[in-house]
């Protein structure tokens, strides 16, 4: 086995990390600017909002990939602005969950079209469908690629 990549996977690697900075940083000023929403709380009210609103925070931080002492930090920023709140675990006593408020969903509901425009001008539109098709076989190849119905 290859202890390192060869120049070309090196360059596609290279290439994928680019332009996933690129286009999560103006998708992220573009939600802060015309919404005041930080990407990040974006996230986090998706990922409730697809989980019919409530996560454990371990679950949460899994889905964001973040640590969880940011994750909590962050929540309790959201918790102060309305847009979640924490429940305990009733099950173990020990955990919490973060659930989505009413607040929540429609700061959701409000951000979602700007993002999902956003999606389609800088990455959708680039792809012609053979695109997607070959995106899909490479993507469900590597690891920490969640498909539907494995959740």
């Amino acid at each position: 086995m290859a202890t390192r990549p060869d120049p070309e996977r090196l360059e596609i690697w290279r290439a994928f990390i680019e332009a996933h900075a690129t286009i999560t940083a103006r998708l992220a000023a573009e939600l802060e600017a015309e919404r005041e929403l930080p990407f990040s709380w974006y996230e986090v009210l998706l990922q409730l909002s697809e989980a019919a609103g409530r996560l454990r925070m371990a679950e949460l931080s899994n889905r964001m990939i973040i640590h969880k002492s940011s994750l909590t930090r962050l929540v309790d920023r959201m918790t102060d602005a309305g847009l979640v709140t924490r429940e305990p675990c009733l099950e173990d006593g020990r955990g919490h969950y973060a659930v989505l408020t009413r607040d929540g969903r429609d700061t959701l509901r409000r951000a979602a079209p700007l993002h999902l425009r956003g999606i389609q001008r800088e990455f959708a539109r680039h792809l012609t469908d053979s695109d997607v098709v070959a995106l899909q076989r490479v993507f469900a190849k590597l690891p920490g690629v969640v498909r539907k119905g494995e959740e």
